[in-house]
């Protein structure tokens, strides 16, 4: 019976211990995540080539992700643009996220037409054509839709014009607990004056951006500071998306500086996902390694 006691104190006795080391693992674990500035996702614009070869399904997505240590993801609607009502298609998508612990975040969508479209009936029908990518989203487990701002007109003209869809769109997205974020995408859009002009307009929380790094080129000889710019829309955004190249004023390209510009995007209080949307699967894991190098040097 001593023996048996003895036995039984033994194994409680290091059942506990290990226990409590799987629980200090744990504790570790959250407290390094909880340290990190912020954290980093897969754009899916960065496989494009990939995907539209073939040689990557899009189902696959999430698996390259994961398989580059990549736990979240932004996906393009171009990659599955007929599937949008397709239940069953995305809950296979939505599937082999989660069976890998990978994250939905956002969906950019494309194709829909001119959400400041001068046409009254254009412009609600591009509202119109970005609602089932609403409930897309809603049904993977994002938490927005990006869209695009582009209309035609004056500057002011421009602003009014493309704050009335969004604002439309905005409300049925707030409706459905989504955000509806505008990326700076060519155009006056990559204009940041002209965008942040245009998210005051509409005035509501659930309108936001997403400021990206190199997408600051307005038209072949003009651009917009990127680094002034990423300043500029970092109080609405909602991501970030990721590029390794930046412009200045004068229509001139230069590699990112990438602690310069993550510190003006935590300078702003963020420290939600950024986004990788460059370098294509062949160097995805160098184009991590500069942002987790950059993230080491700013925590």
């Amino acid at each position: 019976m001593t023996s048996l006691n003895s036995t039984r104190r033994q194994f409680l006795t290091q059942s506990g211990l290990a226990a409590t080391a799987m629980c200090l693992g744990s504790v570790s674990l959250a407290a390094e995540k909880k340290k990190r500035p912020f954290e980093i996702s897969l754009a899916q614009w960065t496989i494009n080539r990939e995907l539209k070869s073939g040689k990557i399904d899009n189902l696959d997505f999430a698996k390259v992700a994961h398989d580059h240590g990549i736990f979240a993801i932004e996906y393009v609607n171009q990659f599955f643009m007929d599937k949008a009502n397709d239940k069953a298609y995305l809950g296979e998508m939505k599937k082999r996220a989660a069976d890998l612990g990978v994250k939905s975040l956002i969906i950019m969508c494309d194709r829909e037409g001119d959400i400041g479209d001068p046409d009254t009936t254009k412009r609600q029908k591009t509202v119109d054509n970005h609602r089932k990518w609403i409930d897309a989203a809603k049904f993977l487990g994002c938490h927005s839709i990006r869209v695009n701002a582009a209309s035609g007109g004056t500057w002011d003209e421009q602003v009014k014009l493309a704050a009335d869809g969004l604002a439309k769109l905005t409300a049925f997205g707030a409706e459905q607990g989504l955000n509806v974020i505008v990326e700076n995408h060519g155009g006056l859009s990559s204009n940041a004056d002209w965008l942040a002009e245009v998210i005051q307009a509409v005035n509501h929380e659930r309108c936001g951006t997403l400021p990206d790094f190199g997408n600051f080129r307005i038209k072949d000889d003009e651009s917009y500071d990127s680094y002034r710019g990423i300043s500029k829309l970092m109080p609405w955004a909602k991501g970030v998306s990721v590029k390794d190249i930046v412009w200045d004023d004068q229509g001139n390209q230069s590699p990112l500086d990438y602690d310069r510009m993550l510190k003006i995007v935590l300078d702003a209080g963020f420290h939600g996902y950024c986004g990788i949307e460059f370098g294509g699967f062949e160097n995805l894991a160098a184009s991590r390694k500069s942002l987790e190098d950059s993230r080491q040097r700013l925590s």
